[in-house]
């Protein structure tokens, strides 16, 4: 159960990954100019972080049904894991006080 929880969460976080360099490429792309900035000065505008936080935010919406239906999935893989750890835990301790 624990390593299909890990490779659930493994799945989104690619996805996650994924969502982010795709907005960072289209970023970009989209402000594809040439700045004569000295080598100290950074070539990322705060009008480039807001483009890249609006297409982060369209692309994760697309993607919003495959996100929620993983999210949903960890959710329950790690309540059938903290319930199946419960259970185990309370027939080990009814086990040693039979002793």
């Amino acid at each position: 159960m624990e390593a299909a929880h890990a490779e659930t969460a493994r799945h989104l976080a690619v996805i996650e990954r994924q969502i982010a360099a795709r907005a960072e490429r289209m970023t970009i792309t989209a402000h594809a100019r040439t700045r004569h900035l000295a080598r100290s000065t950074s070539r990322w505008s705060r009008a480039d972080e807001r483009e890249f936080q609006d297409a982060l935010a369209t692309l994760r919406f697309a993607r919003r049904g495959e996100i929620d239906a993983l999210s949903r999935k960890l959710a329950r893989q790690a309540g059938a894991i903290a319930a199946f750890r419960i259970r185990y835990r309370s027939h080990e301790l009814a086990g040693e006080d039979v002793s």
